[in-house]
Order: C-alpha cells, then sequence, then structure tokens
C-alpha cells in the first residue's frame, strides 16, 4: 500500500464550493488544545487525543484534522482494522475526505476475499469510495502552504492512482479481468514516480486471466523491480514470472540487445 504523508492544517479535503475555506477554531483555547492534541505521538495515544478534543470541542471544525492524524498513524503501524475506524470518523465529519476516501477503499479491496459475510456490501463501499474520490480530489484537495504546482500534481496523482488501484483489485476479484486491467493500468500510469509493485502484480494476473501472456509477463516484470523489501510479493512475482516463461517460452529475463559495432575501432 503506497504511504500517504499525514495531514495538516492546509491538507483539508473540503467539499463544494470548491474554494470553501479550511477549518478554523472557535477559541484561542481550542486552538491550543488541537495543537496539543496533535502533537501527540502513537496510533493509540492520537486516537484518544481525537476522542478527548471531540468530547471537548463537540462542534469544532478541527475534529477531522485529528481523526487523519490518527488514520495516518495506524497505516504506519499497518492496522487495517482502526484505518477503518478512524476513517469512518474522518468521512463522518467530512465526506469528500480525499484520503479517508482511497485509504477505505484500498483497505476493503486488500482484505475482499469470496468467504466475507458482507462481501456485497464492501464491493459497493470499495465502488463509491474510489469514484467518490476520483469525482472530487481536484475541487477537495487544499495543498500545504508552500506546495509546489508540481507537488500538488504529484499527490493528486497518488490519490487518484490508489482509487484506481481498489477498483482494480476489486474487479480483478469479482472476475472482471477487462475492467481490472483497464483500472490497474491508469494506476500504473498514475504512480511513475514511486512505482507500486502490487499494481503491477495484480496488473499481470489480470492480464494472465485474458491469456495475454506477454502483457502479463512484461507487467510482472516491472513488479520484480520493486518487490525488495516485501519478501511475500517478490515471491508470488517470481512464481507467475515461471508460469508466464513456460506459456510463452520467453527468457527469464529480456534478452539485451547486441552492441553496435564501433565504428572507429
Amino acid at each position: 500500500m503506497l504511504q500517504i504523508p499525514a495531514t495538516t492544517n492546509e491538507n483539508r479535503a473540503p467539499s463544494a464550493p470548491p474554494q470553501k475555506r479550511p477549518p478554523q477554531a472557535r477559541t484561542q483555547g481550542e486552538y491550543n488544545d488541537y495543537n496539543t492534541a496533535y502533537a501527540t505521538g502513537g496510533a493509540p495515544a492520537m486516537e484518544k487525543a481525537a476522542n478527548d478534543f471531540a468530547a471537548k470541542y463537540p462542534a469544532s471544525e478541527l475534529r477531522s484534522y485529528l481523526y487523519a492524524k490518527a488514520l495516518h498513524d495506524y497505516q504506519n503501524e499497518n492496522n487495517p482494522g482502526k484505518m477503518l475506524a478512524m476513517a469512518e470518523k474522518v468521512l463522518a465529519l467530512d465526506p469528500d475526505h480525499t484520503i479517508a476516501l482511497v485509504l477505505t477503499a484500498t483497505v476493503l479491496a486488500d482484505s475482499l476475499s469470496d468467504t466475507d459475510l458482507n462481501r456485497d456490501q464492501k464491493i459497493a463501499q470499495i465502488k463509491k469510495n474510489s469514484t467518490h474520490a476520483l469525482d472530487t480530489v481536484d475541487a477537495a484537495f487544499v495543498p500545504p502552504a508552500g506546495a509546489t504546482a508540481e507537488k500538488i500534481d504529484a499527490y493528486k496523482s497518488t490519490l487518484r492512482s490508489m482509487a484506481h488501484s481498489a477498483l482494480g483489485i476489486m474487479e480483478l476479484k469479482c472476475g472482471d479481468n477487462f475492467a481490472a486491467e483497464k483500472d490497474l493500468q491508469a494506476a500504473s500510469a498514475l504512480n511513475k514516480t514511486q512505482p507500486d509493485p502490487y499494481i503491477w502484480y495484480h496488473l499481470a494476473l489480470a492480464q494472465d486471466h485474458q491469456k495475454k501472456y506477454a502483457d502479463a509477463l512484461a507487467s510482472v516484470r516491472q513488479a520484480l523491480q520493486y518487490t525488495s523489501g516485501n519478501p511475500d510479493l517478490d515471491s508470488l512475482a517470481k512464481g507467475e514470472q515461471e508460469r508466464l516463461i513456460k506459456l510463452t517460452g520467453k527468457p527469464a529475463t529480456p534478452s539485451k540487445a547486441p552492441d553496435k559495432p564501433d565504428p572507429h575501432p
């Protein structure tokens, strides 16, 4: 899963109208308590700080920031259950919060299985959150102060990539390989600066299932360029590569183009 930087006071994702002002504290005391809570370290402690602040200031416009910070901290601790819980609190306060939308869709897509009792509900939620994020990211994302246009575009591209990836993985697990290939190709194209082997691996599977073996082999080789830090994914990708090599008869590594003769020996 791609990592999303912690949100700050400038990273809010407001809804329409597009230029809606950022949330503000009503009193100096509220502002001071918010800053103290935001500085809390560790996901469980951050969640408690957010809950305590929300209890003390139940009408505060700043509550979503604190739950978004807890969401980010739980992402860093790889706790998907708590990520969903924090994202739910963020979205209850700010339904257009792009980061909460894409992280919810990502967690649900990654955990989707044939044995889920609430499978249809999860699929509907993935579609809803991913599509809403894609529809609203331009209007909903307020960049950090001082961010360059290049950084803003890169950040939005990452969020769009995550939304397409969640859709693609969900579609792959539902057997819609054509749609999965389309969304995963979009996800990879939007994520040039931080290539995600997880996207490339699942794109290879979608292509493999359609008997596009040469395309699948090219995709899984892309994945293997970035799997060194993920032994489990590396093993899966290598297994897929071996299967595709047998099906295509192509060598394990692409042949190198012959060196051109030196015109001036």
